[in-house]
């Protein structure tokens, strides 16, 4: 099924080391999917984009953003404007991940039932 076969035991530094590893610690946290997918909707400010996620903190979500942005995910751009004015949007990067995500929901969704069965028993 996957196109790369894991040696038995699967070496710490390696793990450690896998593009797979790192980029699930990006997008496994709380907040970086819903900050993407919305997003991946239209370009938002700072403050609208905050008001869109309830719960988010201004310091979780202007962590999550330096990470996306880190990561070349998400564009941050500052229109000269009085008070400055700033503006997030997804890069074709950050595009290109919508599919993958939008996979593992349909997925999610789908074998909901049969998850909540498991946890049940």
């Amino acid at each position: 099924m996957l196109s790369t076969r894991l040696p038995m035991p699967v070496p710490a530094a390696e793990h450690e080391q896998c593009p797979v590893t790192d980029v699930l610690r990006r997008v496994g946290d709380k907040w970086t999917v819903l900050v993407v997918v919305l997003l991946g909707q239209r370009p938002f400010r700072f403050n609208e984009l905050q008001r869109g996620i309830e719960g988010i903190s201004q310091r979780m979500l202007t962590r999550t953003l330096r990470g996306l942005e880190t990561d070349g995910l998400v564009l941050r751009t500052v229109h000269p404007t009085v008070p400055p004015s700033v503006e997030y949007r997804l890069t074709p990067l950050g595009e290109s991940l919508l599919h993958p995500l939008s996979a593992l929901a349909d997925w999610a969704v789908a074998h909901q039932p049969e998850i909540a069965a498991a946890r049940a028993r």
